[in-house]
């Protein structure tokens, strides 16, 4: 996996994958979801499942993921029974699930990471009541510098704050672990943003069930 603000990350990179044998399923991740699906695959003993992330950057621009995942696909799947694309639509539009089908192969369910987290019926349950809320998952609360504060120029520009989150009302952050360490980073985004702060343990939601499946 490469992608910025992810070096700790590079022992879960494609050439650290078993070799490819019979029965063996390739998840096709973005690489944000790359921690999680790696501790859900030593805590349910799934060693039939293999790993390759795309870099999670790619989600700062969403309309380059269809063919990146295309791409990925192609050159992966000969070598495996079964290739799972590990993203839900992630603001492409429908693109991503255009491509998958074309591609005949399956993805996970749901607009977006937030919402899979969460449970995807749960979330849409809580959508017009939270239309004013921000969400930070672990990876981006680790990464918080990297995929927000920077890119958006707010380290530059910091006035541009109200431009950009001026009609959010609160962060959510959902927490996929107990980490005392995060819920203190993750306070520290809403006061930097100005927004009240609220954590949901969420765990790893549709995500875990969506692997198990497999």
């Amino acid at each position: 996996m490469t992608g910025a603000g992810l070096p700790d990350d590079a022992a879960l990179t494609e050439a650290g994958m078993a070799p490819a044998r019979a029965g063996r399923i390739l998840l096709l991740a973005c690489g944000a979801l790359a921690r999680e699906i790696v501790d859900l695959k030593a805590a349910n003993g799934w060693d039939h499942l293999d790993l390759a992330c795309l870099p999670a950057i790619l989600h700062n621009t969403p309309d380059r993921i269809p063919a990146a995942v295309e791409a990925a696909v192609a050159r992966h799947r000969d070598a495996y029974d079964n290739v799972f694309v590990v993203y839900a639509d992630c603001g492409t539009g429908g693109l991503l699930r255009a491509a998958c089908d074309r591609l005949g192969v399956e993805m996970v369910e749901g607009p977006h990471c937030y919402s899979f987290f969460e449970g995807n019926a749960a979330f849409a349950a809580r959508a017009e009541d939270e239309i004013t809320a921000f969400y930070l998952t672990d990876f981006l609360v680790r990464q918080f510098d990297a995929f927000v504060w920077r890119p958006l120029g707010l380290d530059r520009h910091p006035d541009l704050r109200d431009m950009y989150f001026g009609h959010y009302t609160k962060l959510v952050y959902q927490a996929q672990t107990d980490d005392p360490a995060l819920d203190a980073r993750a306070r520290d985004c809403a006061a930097r943003l100005g927004l009240a702060y609220e954590r949901r343990f969420t765990g790893y939601g549709d995500l875990a069930t969506a692997l198990a499946k497999l």
